[in-house]
C-alpha cells in the first residue's frame, strides 16, 4: 500500500515537482493545497492530475486555521509536505498531523522568510538546504537532514537560490524514502 502525501505550497513548485516525478518513492501524492491561487503549482498538479484546493488567509486566521485542519483530516495524508508554503502552521495542525518542511539554508542559522539574503548578509561561505519536522515555532522543529551548498564570491540572492533549489529538490525526495517507513498509514 503506498503512503499517502499531501504537499502545501505557496509558489512555483519545483519541489513539488520533484515529488511529482519521483518514481523512486512509494507514495500517493493526495492533494496540493495552496494559499495563492495564482501559484503556478497548481498548474504543475492539474497537469499530473493531483487534486488541487486553495485555501486563502482572509480577515480572520483562525478560520484559515480550521479550514486547513478540516481539509487535511478529508484528505487523511500519512504525511504533510510543506514544500515552499509560506504561513506558519498552527498548533493545532502541526500536534495532529507528522510534517515536514524544506527550508534553504543549515538550520538552526537563518530561519525565516528570507534564509538566502540572510546567509549573504552573513557573509558565510557555506549555507545549504535543511530538511525538518514542523513544530509550532518557525523553523524550530527537529532536524532531519541536511546538505550544504558553497556561497561563491559572484552570488547574489538569485544564483544562490537557484543552486540551494537544485540540492534541495533531491533532498527532499531522499528524505521521504528515509522516513517513509517510520510512517503509520492511515487506511
Amino acid at each position: 500500500m503506498m503512503h499517502r502525501i499531501l504537499i502545501l505550497a505557496s509558489g512555483n513548485g519545483s519541489l513539488a515537482q520533484a515529488l511529482i516525478d519521483a518514481q523512486e518513492l512509494d507514495i500517493e501524492i493526495v492533494a496540493i493545497i495552496s494559499d495563492q491561487d495564482d501559484a503556478h503549482v497548481l498548474v504543475r498538479a492539474q497537469n499530473a492530475g493531483i487534486h488541487t484546493q486553495v485555501i486563502k488567509v482572509g480577515s480572520s486566521r483562525e478560520n484559515w486555521n480550521t479550514e486547513i485542519i478540516n481539509a487535511v483530516v478529508a484528505l487523511n495524508p500519512d504525511l504533510v509536505v510543506s514544500a515552499g508554503f509560506m504561513r506558519i502552521l498552527p498548533p493545532e495542525f502541526v500536534n495532529r498531523f507528522p510534517t515536514i518542511n524544506s527550508h534553504p539554508a543549515l538550520l538552526p542559522d537563518f530561519p525565516g522568510a528570507h534564509a538566502v539574503r540572510d546567509a549573504l548578509t552573513a557573509g558565510v561561505s557555506v549555507t545549504g538546504t535543511t530538511v525538518h519536522w514542523v513544530d509550532d515555532g518557525v523553523d524550530t522543529g527537529p532536524i532531519i537532514t541536511q546538505m550544504q551548498v558553497p556561497v561563491l564570491p559572484n552570488d547574489d540572492e538569485v544564483t544562490l537560490h537557484e543552486r540551494i533549489k537544485k540540492v534541495e529538490r533531491g533532498l527532499i525526495v531522499a528524505t521521504i524514502a528515509l522516513i517513509l517507513p517510520t510512517l503509520e498509514r492511515n487506511v
